[in-house]
């Protein structure tokens, strides 16, 4: 199976968001992705697997501007915005949910939401909308209103915090293992929501080391080694690819086919 940077360019629409034959290095000399590029489908979930160590998740603080590239590029539509702060890329339509929680415990839910339309906190009517988009989303967030965010099961905290990130009305939306922590019941209903995103326009960038679900949610999907691409290729081709399918369960403690 070939990799992105062995495929020609072409005059086609860009891709939602990018990284272009990126560096990343930590306390200056340990490089911890080399060369790597990620290009992120429109209107589709792109997945990124490895083996812990592998550079999933600092590729995809990377892409958020969270780290900064010592070789390379981040686009978003085509564009280079390489060294662009974090807070920009709200206004770009990107929106982020990290691995570690990141709701604030001590304040409620709706309140957790209200923080999330700071950007627009003055147009009240559209404050007012987010918040009962959110609702109308995610039912059980109505029913904890008032309830304190930390009062909540990890499951229903992954909830708020895509009710937060879809509050901007994002084009893009990064998830960093968003069933970490969470009880599978729980988790099957978070993959069914992710898998409902592109359907919306929303395209989405899906760091797991749930292999399985990953590939079965997602259109294309990268395996990262050491920080590098390892291959990448349609969910269909690594359905066909017993040696590829091999390597991947050497990761995980479960065949990807079973």
């Amino acid at each position: 199976m070939e990799t992105e940077q062995s495929r020609p360019t072409t005059g086609a629409e860009p891709f939602a968001m990018e990284l272009r034959s990126v560096d990343v290095a930590y306390h200056g000399d340990i490089r911890i992705l080399q060369d790597l590029t990620l290009k992120l489908r429109r209107g589709a979930i792109t997945g990124v697997i490895g083996p812990n160590g592998a550079g999933k998740s600092t590729a995809l603080r990377t892409l958020y501007g969270l780290l900064k590239p010592v070789q390379g590029d981040v686009c978003i539509d085509g564009r280079v915005v390489t060294g662009m702060p974090p807070w920009q890329f709200i206004t770009h339509g990107v929106a982020m949910v990290p691995q570690n929680r990141s709701l604030f415990n001590e304040l409620t839910v709706e309140d957790n939401l209200r923080l999330a339309c700071w950007t627009f906190r003055k147009d009240k009517a559209r404050v007012t909308q987010a918040i009962d988009r959110a609702y109308a989303q995610f039912p059980m967030l109505k029913d904890f209103r008032t309830k304190m965010a930390g009062a909540m099961s990890g499951g229903q905290q992954r909830f708020l915090e895509l009710a937060r990130a879809l509050a901007l009305e994002p084009r893009v939306v990064l998830l960093d293992e968003p069933t970490a922590m969470v009880a599978p019941k729980l988790s099957s209903e978070i993959y069914e929501f992710v898998a409902s995103l592109p359907a919306r326009g929303i395209s989405v960038l899906l760091v797991d080391q749930n292999v399985r679900q990953c590939v079965r949610v997602s259109q294309h999907v990268y395996v990262l080694e050491l920080g590098r691409n390892k291959v990448d290729g349609s969910a269909e081709q690594f359905s066909r690819d017993q040696a590829l399918r091999e390597l991947i369960a050497e990761w995980v403690d479960y065949r990807i086919d079973s």
